[in-house]
């Protein structure tokens, strides 16, 4: 495995961001953010972690060592639970509107910066096999416009035991990759690009990827869980899916209940100030409300109409 193609924060400028991320379909930008930028939400993550037990109560929270009787992963409920709870923190929303993180962003989408709302925790579990992420690329999921990037961010030092991600080079390249039934991963083997490349990634060093780069998680085997940000944006100025401003899932997540305990608005609702033009429209969702394949696809539309705040 190459190691990454690391560019340090100070020399950002100078670096042409663009013709990088057209050409490997990632950019390592080192030490961008700051321990003071990170800590405060690594502190909440890590309170939340404690009161759901996810955390060995013999040891310092903010050291992350893992509870194992409570491993689990996306999918299960207990997980779904304490994302939530993440999901709903104000320091959480607050992170990827981070000037520096921005800045770069508009170095590669322009000034009409789109951040999108919905911000993904990764909580993973030590050796715990079923919460490896295996090769993927996020459009597979977040669809929407190409053009959209993601930047992992961990909150904390993370050594290659641990589990950091790994990109394979130039794999955005290859369009989107056939993917094994409903899983969303790539088979192993049949990925296509150059090289894999990764490495020890610290807290501060910001990867940004490409929605059609394929990455993967290396297993943790370490005792500590794995704390990490996926945060998504792209330019206003090209198509918005409309799911990516709601929740379309049939449980009881909203924006109401996601700020609830907020004590500022100031990024709440930020999206409906800007001038988006959704794919499918409003129009086209009413019609496929009515026209879509199967009932549970025509919910979906009537859901994402219902929710949309726009």
């Amino acid at each position: 495995m190459k190691p990454f193609r690391g560019i340090p924060a100070s020399d950002v400028h100078s670096a042409n961001i663009r013709e990088e991320m057209d050409l490997h379909g990632y950019v390592m930008i080192r030490n961008l953010l700051s321990s003071e930028d990170l800590n405060p939400l690594l502190r909440d993550i890590t309170e939340v972690l404690r009161d759901a037990g996810w955390l060995n109560p013999n040891s310092n929270p903010i050291e992350r060592v893992a509870n194992a009787v409570v491993a689990c992963a996306d999918g299960d409920p207990a997980y779904k639970i304490t994302r939530d709870k993440v999901f709903s923190l104000q320091s959480f929303h607050a992170l990827p509107h981070h000037v520096l993180l921005q800045k770069v962003m508009k170095l590669l989408v322009g000034e009409q910066l789109l951040i999108h709302p919905k911000s993904e925790a990764r909580l993973i579990f030590p050796n715990f096999e079923r919460g490896v992420i295996q090769a993927h690329q996020d459009h597979t999921s977040v669809a929407g416009d190409e053009e959209t990037f993601t930047a992992w961010i961990a909150l904390h030092d993370c050594l290659p035991v641990q589990g950091p991600l790994r990109i394979l080079d130039g794999s955005h390249r290859f369009g989107l990759q056939p993917t094994a039934g409903q899983t969303g991963y790539i088979p192993p083997g049949t990925e296509r690009g150059e090289d894999w490349t990764g490495g020890e990634i610290n807290a501060g060093d910001v990867l940004f990827f490409h929605s059609l780069t394929v990455h993967e998680a290396i297993p943790n085997r370490s005792h500590r869980l794995r704390i990490s940000l996926d945060c998504r944006f792209k330019s206003y100025k090209r198509t918005v899916n409309p799911g990516a401003l709601v929740f379309t899932g049939s449980g009881t997540r909203s924006w109401e209940s996601t700020y609830a305990n907020w004590t500022s608005d100031e990024v709440k609702y930020y999206w409906t100030k800007l001038p988006l033009r959704l794919k499918p429209s409003k129009f086209e969702l009413v019609e496929l409300a009515q026209t879509a394949e199967s009932p549970e696809m025509r919910a979906r539309y009537v859901r994402i109409l219902e929710r949309l705040v726009c």
